[in-house]
């Protein structure tokens, strides 16, 4: 099926969101959707942005000197423009527009611009540019751009400059313009005939880039053709006589000194370019490349809604740009906004808590790389954990490249245009999403060689802080757990207190529980060796271990006194908010912490919520394993009680978050079809119709996009992993007829799923080991390979 996200005007306002939605990368580095003759300004932001290039910096904010780490913007390779016998530059400003279209073919990886003008001279132009960021080398990109003259007879010269610039800052979040936004320098250019390369270094953490580009420039006459170089700019220039067609075509390349397998930047460059081919194979390598990602991830998903179903292959497209095969390789963890744009300053947050489940059943090796990532940075959070006195390991809620946290201190509030204190590092429940990583991914794959090597020591030190961070409340007889923020980040304290931080919020204690069980059950399954290795090493004893049975048995949960479950302790003593009031008066109110503060009141006050709180719970957990939670902690909670929780919250959530419709989506999917399917169609809207209000032009929402391509093959399907048993409980929407995806399970490559509202077939492709087992419902079923079944779902319909 042809997938293509595309536009048919050129519509300047909404520049910088097409820019993200059209980046092209492949995880290693992704470059926005500018366009080639385009320059930073109003309208405009050229971004090339490399997997963990960071470097941090120190600015004065209100009297006050902070430091920032920051994903740097890189040179920007893409300049390609001409000009007509000396006059202005290219450019759509000035100009009479014929036609304009811009499109993203999704199964190739490639982005086309088509461009007719009459420029002021008259002269009647088409332009197409045609680029691509390969997929299958992970060092090279290129384009051609092709100008087809109308009358070329009317034209003495055509000047076409090609090239490299390195005169780039970081100006890509408006609220971050007062802080330092100089990361690079320029320590080299240089050019020979119809190459030129340029060498830069970030100025804090010492990163060096080398890019290099080599230009063949067809259909001019009597053409003389150079390399121009600069302090801080490189090109390719040349001039002659057009013909009818003049075609620029340019292969680039680019190292960095993070490079495995590298020498040093700017010789690696060279040598690419001399070993790289032209555009045209460099074309076709790139599209069998994402040919065969296609095979593995595509999701056929029958809405009816041709909107739907491109968007859908966006969020899949995007997710292989931000991290694939090519990442597994470097120190890279999986950033909350695709290395996209600038925003959240490329930080890692606990987004891959929606990414890392889908790639566990089609590309686990990603799964694991991700997860080495914070298992790499395992020192930096037990110094982190040890500096709150505190044992175990500490994750960040903010990460980039030591694993040190790296939330901002301060952060600017654009409605009132005040600096305003940033609490959130308080979410110590990061550590609790990166161990349900370890684990659900282990489900999946049974890999107990990755488990007892790396997962195990995450698991354990993770449960360790927060069997430490529980205290024992002699009044109630249970564990409390003090001064932490949920996942909702509205509430950040208790109105009129002094110091920030809630007590007992139900998502982190519940979760707790639920780590330590796993984590005690997991090390009775370590070989002796192995855990006599780990206990050591982490000085874990028997009276460790019996706390972490007691607290996870006697953690505190709070309920009001209709059963639903309190976001935290003292929540029901909040005020109810005006909702109905407040959206009649200003519409949009997603970002109600911002909008209550620019009026002098805070959200603290209020049962508001920006996004799933307790409502991820039933996000993570079956209804069979929260139950059994509860019950381990004493308390009464039925599969029945789920929808009365989700109810309540959903009419106190402000959706603040693009994660929010994906959560409440999936949590609904079983009681109320029709209201999941809302709010998955407001998830798939997140970004495309940048529902936030330009927030998407800084950067794609990662997780929102993955959590919108994981509700279709988990969420709608019923996919899950009953110990040897691929199991299916689907629940189709009523707009939804039939859907079809496929999976890797263990050593079963593939297994094809095809879901309508009367069957569900599977096939096993090809398998290595033993037939595998599918479940739906009391039916189980042993598949060889080259063997499929087709379930009766009549039963479950209704």
């Amino acid at each position: 099926m042809t997938r293509i996200l595309s536009y048919d005007a050129w519509v300047p306002a909404e520049e910088g969101l097409r820019e993200a939605l059209c980046a092209l990368g492949n995880g290693v580095f992704v470059t926005r959707g500018a366009a080639a003759w385009a320059q930073a300004d109003e309208v405009h932001y050229p971004g090339t942005y490399l997997a963990g290039g960071y470097s941090r910096a120190t600015s004065a904010v209100d009297g006050r000197e902070v430091e920032n780490e920051d994903l740097v913007n890189q040179a920007n390779w893409l300049p390609i423009t001409f000009r007509i016998d000396g006059s202005e530059w290219f450019g759509l400003r000035d100009v009479e527009i014929l036609e304009y279209r811009q499109e993203l073919h999704l199964r190739r990886g490639v982005l086309e611009r088509h461009v007719e003008i009459i420029d002021r001279a008259g002269h009647r132009i088409r332009v197409t540019e045609t680029r691509f960021v390969d997929m299958a080398n992970a060092h090279l990109a290129a384009q051609r751009m092709v100008i087809e003259v109308h009358d070329p007879s009317t034209i003495e010269s055509l000047e076409v400059r090609a090239g490299i610039d390195g005169e780039i800052d970081n100006h890509g979040v408006e609220r971050y313009e007062k802080l330092n936004h100089h990361h690079n320098e320029v320590l080299e250019t240089g050019g020979h005939e119809n190459r030129v390369w340029l060498r830069t270094s970030t100025l804090s953490s010492g990163l060096e880039v080398a890019l290099g580009a080599t230009v063949r420039i067809d259909g001019l006459d009597d053409v003389d053709t150079r390399a121009l170089t600069e302090e801080k700019r490189v090109d390719v220039v040349a001039i002659g006589a057009p013909s009818a067609r003049v075609q620029i075509d340019k292969v680039v390349t680019l190292h960095t000194s993070l490079d495995p397998a590298g020498y040093q930047p700017l010789v690696d460059v060279h040598r690419s370019l001399d070993l790289a081919g032209d555009f045209d194979d460099l074309l076709l390598g790139h599209e069998r490349a994402w040919d065969a990602l296609w095979t593995r991830s595509d999701i056929q998903f029958h809405a009816g809604d041709h909107w739907a179903d491109t968007v859908l292959a966006l969020h899949i497209f995007q997710m292989h740009q931000s991290f694939t095969a090519h990442s597994t390789d470097r120190d890279v963890g999986v950033p909350a906004r695709g290395w996209h744009g600038e925003a959240y300053r490329g930080h890692i947050f606990w987004d891959e808590l929606f990414v890392l489940p889908l790639f566990d059943y089609q590309f686990p090796d990603r799964a694991r790389a991700a997860i080495r990532y914070r298992h790499r940075r395992l020192p930096e959070a037990r110094r982190a954990a040890a500096e709150e006195g505190r044992r175990g390991a500490m994750f960040p809620w903010q990460s980039g490249s030591t694993g040190r946290e790296e939330n901002q201190q301060w952060h600017l509030n654009p409605r009132s245009g005040r600096w305003l204190a940033d609490v959130t590092h308080l979410q110590r429940h990061i550590g609790l999403a990166i161990a349900f990583n370890v684990w659900h991914h282990w489900k999946v794959t049974a890999d107990d060689e990755f488990l007892h090597d790396v997962g195990a020591e995450l698991l354990l030190s993770i449960a360790d802080f927060f069997a430490d961070l529980a205290r024992w409340d002699p009044d109630r007889e249970r564990y409390v757990i003090e001064g932490v923020l949920g996942p909702d980040e509205y509430h950040t304290g208790y109105p009129d207190a002094g110091e920030p931080g809630l007590d007992n919020n139900s998502y982190t204690n519940v979760m707790t529980a639920w780590l330590l069980s796993r984590a005690l059950w997991m090390l009775d399954q370590l070989p002796p060796l192995r855990r006599r290795e780990l206990t050591e090493k982490l000085g874990i004893n028997d009276e460790h271990l019996a706390r972490w049975n007691a607290v996870s048995t006697t953690l505190f949960v709070p309920f009001n006194p209709d059963g639903i479950i309190e976001q935290f302790e003292g929540y029901g003593a909040l005020e109810e908010f005006d909702w109905q009031g407040y959206r009649d008066r200003l519409g949009d109110i997603s970002r109600l912490d911002r909008i209550l503060e620019a009026e002098n009141d805070t959200v603290n006050r209020y049962k508001a919520s920006k996004q799933p709180d307790v409502v991820m719970l039933f996000y993570l957990l079956t209804a069979d394993e929260l139950v059994g939670v509860f019950t381990q902690l004493g308390y009464a909670f039925e599969p029945d009680d789920i929808p009365r929780n989700v109810e309540y919250y959903v009419a106190r959530t402000s959706h603040g978050s693009t994660l929010s419709r994906v959560v409440h989506s999936w949590v609904q999917a079983r009681t109320d079809r029709a209201e999941s399917w809302d709010a998955y169609q407001e998830a798939l809207a997140s970004d495309v119709s940048d529902i936030q209000g330009g927030t998407t032009a800084e950067g794609i929402h990662l997780g929102a996009m993955a959590g919108t391509v994981d509700m279709v093959q988990r969420g709608y399907s019923g996919l899950a992993i009953d110990g040897h048993i691929v199991r299916f409980n689907p629940r189709l929407p009523e707009e939804v007829p039939s859907l079809r995806f496929s999976i890797r399970f263990r050593t079963h490559w593939i297994l094809w799923v095809h879901i309508d509202d009367r069957t569900l077939t599977v096939r096993c492709e090809a398998s290595v080991s033993d037939p595998v087992h599918v479940a739906v419902k009391d039916e189980t079923v042993e598949l060889s390979a080259g063997q499929q079944h087709r379930f009766d779902l009549t039963e479950l319909k209704g």
